[in-house]
């Protein structure tokens, strides 16, 4: 996340702090050592009080990422933090980091933001909200995510913020969403040759197994419903993820509806 910059990672990086800029120690205000990662690796840097703060964030980081494309900068010095700083520090660090590129994360004691570039509207809310739900009242978060300009955005742009609805508890698709995705089989000719991936998604309204399930066989039958379009099925892979990835709470039924979907990804 921004501000990035080559010298710290192409990818992604993490900065831990009880003051943010600059990232020094402040016991000694010298500037840690700035490394040269390679493409694909981690830099996570910033200064927390002892080696067991340390180890909290850089063995999660190296969980979600690997050992070997983690780069550590992270100094020990006398700074104060929040209580429970490092629960909430290995809530911030999941998987979902991995959905952004060319990105950076800063904990700033209970600030946090995060910047970069993920691949649709979808993702950019989905972490915020992810975030907001692991964080207590007293965190702030400044979400600066932003959608690349690329070919998700025509699968994006076309698929506008609709959903492809099914008959109720079935994979039978709706008139509607069959209209949705004629209009997506069109939008795919322009992206021949490009793997695309349909992700299930439901609400989290009765038992987690059955959701996966349900998600998992309505992706299924939206790759069949293209490959009928002409779409090359050999080029649409399909997963479920149940309601393991709302984009907004589900204490709503309007929240409920937005999370009942299908999403369509361009695959990296």
């Amino acid at each position: 996340m921004r501000p990035y910059s080559p010298i710290l990672s192409p990818i992604f990086s993490l900065l831990l702090a009880a003051t943010i800029m600059p990232l020094l120690s402040v016991a000694q205000n010298i500037a840690p050592p700035v490394a040269m990662p390679k493409p694909g690796q981690v830099l996570i840097s910033g200064t927390v009080p002892d080696e067991a703060s340390k180890q909290n964030a850089l063995s999660k980081l190296q969980e979600i990422y690997g050992v070997d494309r983690v780069v550590d900068q992270i100094s020990i010095g006398p700074v104060a933090l929040p209580a429970n700083w490092n629960t909430y520090v290995q809530k911030l660090i999941n998987p979902s980091l991995k959905l952004v590129s060319r990105g950076q994360l800063a904990i700033d004691g209970s600030n946090v933001s995060i910047k970069g570039e993920v691949d649709n509207e979808m993702q950019r809310q989905q972490i915020a909200s992810e975030m907001a739900g692991n964080l207590n009242p007293t965190y702030t978060i400044k979400n600066g995510l932003r959608v690349s300009a690329s070919e998700q955005n025509i699968l994006d742009q076309t698929l506008a913020n609709r959903t492809i609805e099914f008959e109720s508890g079935q994979t039978t698709i709706t008139a509607s969403g069959k209209r949705i995705l004629d209009e997506m089989s069109a939008a795919l000719l322009k992206l021949r040759g490009k793997k695309l991936e349909v992700i299930g998604h439901t609400d989290n309204l009765g038992l987690r197994a059955s959701n996966l399930s349900l998600s998992k066989a309505r992706a299924d039958a939206v790759k069949e419903y293209l490959a009928q379009k002409g779409a090359n099925p050999d080029d649409i892979s399909t997963s479920g993820q149940g309601p393991d990835r709302p984009v907004v709470p589900n204490d709503t039924v309007d929240g409920r509806s937005r999370n009942r979907r299908i999403e369509f990804r361009v695959a990296r």
